[in-house]
């Protein structure tokens, strides 16, 4: 049976630097073939040089699919991967680049408020840009930055119109979010991304909601609780017949890694989605933030996952 593919070969065509730090990389087909489709603010991994695998959201909208669009801080106490972005590609780089996930479904009908913190604004960027397109006006963005924001040139239109809400947070305060969030009524759906502050801010405004009509998406995996797992498993793989047990103190992502298991890491801390498995026997103990309940009776963010029980079979 062949292997389903996991990721493209594509070329940095294009790269420029709209803010000191900030750069964006335009990566295509070599051959100008169209891209795997996505949805609007869909996640890809980037395979870089030294076996770095990182997640970014795409900027351009869906439609836009001769190109991925990303843009990249570069974060000097990060783990590297910004670094190897900013210092090791140049344009003609070949890269891997996985299948996009994710991305943000918005309300047709109900208001939909992005809040945004810097770097942060690339998933909405594109949500923002393919609603645009579609003509779709029922939204606002509230968007922070230290200065000038970093990719206005591509929210011209929408700021235009007067959907986009600018804080200089050298000067200004920061926005109220409770107060943003109890303005739009009881359908509203509300998305964030920014740095850790933000978040903590946003997640205790809409605290209340439901989970369908908030998302909340983040550079950094938040501080895990300390682990319940006091005696080992064993994890089986169901299609390649490998197993091993899993000790407390070398965790399910290094064994899987140890029986070279066809599932990519990136964010190793649950919050990106590329390691996101199916499984078959557990239950797995789920720690991430990108899975649904639903969503968690048929898969698992094998990066931070345990398990309740003697043995947990993945089905790959």
């Amino acid at each position: 049976m062949a292997k389903a593919i996991k990721t493209v070969n594509l070329i940095v065509s294009a790269i420029d630097e709209p803010a000191p730090g900030i750069k964006r990389f335009v990566l295509q087909d070599e051959d100008h073939w169209p891209l795997p489709p996505c949805l609007p603010g869909a996640h890809i991994d980037v395979h870089l040089p030294g076996g770095l695998v990182r997640t970014y959201s795409l900027c351009n909208e869906p439609q836009d699919n001769h190109r991925y669009v990303i843009a990249v801080k570069h974060e000097v106490a990060g783990r590297g991967g910004s670094r190897a972005m900013h210092e090791e590609l140049k344009p003609g780089t070949h890269v891997g680049v996985s299948l996009p996930r994710g991305g943000i479904r918005v309300s047709d009908v109900a208001p939909n408020i992005f809040v945004a913190g810097g770097i942060g604004i690339t998933p909405f960027i594109s949500a923002i840009r393919d609603m645009e397109r579609r003509g779709q006006s029922n939204y606002e963005l509230h968007w922070s930055s230290a200065g000038q924001p970093s990719l206005m040139e591509m929210l011209s239109s929408a700021a235009a119109a007067g959907r986009v809400k600018l804080y200089n947070t050298l000067v200004d305060p920061p926005p109220d979010l409770q107060t943003i969030a109890n303005s739009h009524g009881p359908e509203a759906r509300a998305y964030c991304c920014g740095p850790a502050g933000m978040l903590d801010a946003f997640e205790q405004a809409v605290d209340a909601w439901s989970e369908d009509r908030k998302h909340v998406e983040r550079f950094t995996p938040p501080k895990l609780p300390v682990s319940l797992t006091s005696v080992p498993f064993t994890v089986i793989l169901a299609k390649s017949r490998k197993e091993a047990v899993v000790l407390p103190e070398r965790g399910l992502m290094r064994t899987l890694e140890d029986l070279e298991a066809e599932v990519s890491f990136s964010c190793e801390g649950g919050i990106c989605g590329a390691c996101r498995t199916p499984w078959l026997e557990g239950p797995p103990t789920h720690r991430d933030r990108v899975l649904t309940p639903e969503e968690r009776n048929h898969e698992v963010i094998v990066c931070v996952a345990e398990c309740a029980g003697s043995r947990l079979v993945l089905d790959i």
